[in-house]
């Protein structure tokens, strides 16, 4: 049976365990995207969606506007569930989350990650050439969801929707545009990256350049698809997973 654990951060449903996937949304996001992968993948893997605050079952709590916050608070969240090998899984505002809390476990001598598997975001290192959205009127964010494909057109078009799916959009895309990166060291963790191959936000070259934040293994799979291949290629995405996480 399900249960809430770690202040609603995430939900426990297995018991007998080789690992944990700690799972991160992408912006506007919920871990209701991850909630087929428990289905999909070896039952000794416990996938543990992350319900960030603002949304889902947290819907009254105030959102993440930066990430250092965010961060923080996730360490000594998940820090009981640590307890066994771990995984981070994020997909594009989610892979930038994961990066920096395997950073912060570093600084604050918790364990690591026993390996990254980072989705549709430029190596952090990269400066963002995209010209920002939180700042943008209702209608031309609308617009620019709509041009992603991400979000269904019932909710695009459902105006009360739109009113609780905006402010958290909004909320996220400040967290990742504000968001300055520090050099550090290279993670001693392997790094698996995901990219869409018609993915017009994030180009194969700006994956590439996540090789340089490990010292240890670096792949890097490039699935048919646009930004949200993670939707669209979910067999084969998480065929893939399954098959890096047993070589952990």
């Amino acid at each position: 049976m399900a249960s809430m654990k770690a202040g609603s951060w995430i939900i426990r449903t297995k018991s007998q365990l080789r690992l944990r996937l700690f799972c991160f949304p992408y912006a506007g996001g919920g871990a209701s995207i991850f909630r087929r992968w428990s289905e999909k993948l070896p039952a000794e893997i416990e996938v543990c969606p992350i319900y960030l605050p603002g949304r889902e079952n947290r819907l009254k709590e105030p959102l993440f506007t930066r990430l250092p916050p965010l961060v923080h608070t996730l360490a000594h969240a998940l820090h009981p569930f640590m307890d066994i090998p771990f995984a981070f899984f994020g997909h594009s505002m989610g892979a930038l989350i994961s990066f920096e809390l395997a950073r912060h476990l570093r600084r604050i001598h918790y364990p690591g990650p026993a390996q990254l598997f980072i989705s549709a975001h430029r190596a952090p290192q990269l400066p963002d050439t995209n010209s920002p959205l939180h700042d943008l009127p209702d209608p031309a964010l609308i617009d620019v969801l709509t041009r992603l494909g991400g979000t269904p057109q019932a909710i695009l078009q459902h105006t009360e929707l739109m009113n609780v799916v905006l402010p958290i959009l909004r909320a996220d895309l400040t967290l990742c545009e504000t968001y300055i990166y520090t050099p550090e060291p290279p993670l001693d963790c392997p790094i698996a990256v995901f990219g869409g191959e018609q993915d017009s936000m994030v180009s194969k070259q700006e994956l590439q350049e996540w090789r340089k934040q490990t010292r240890s293994a670096f792949t890097l799979y490039m699935l048919p698809g646009d930004h949200f291949f993670l939707q669209s290629q979910q067999n084969l995405l998480l065929g893939t997973l399954s098959r890096l996480i047993f070589r952990l």
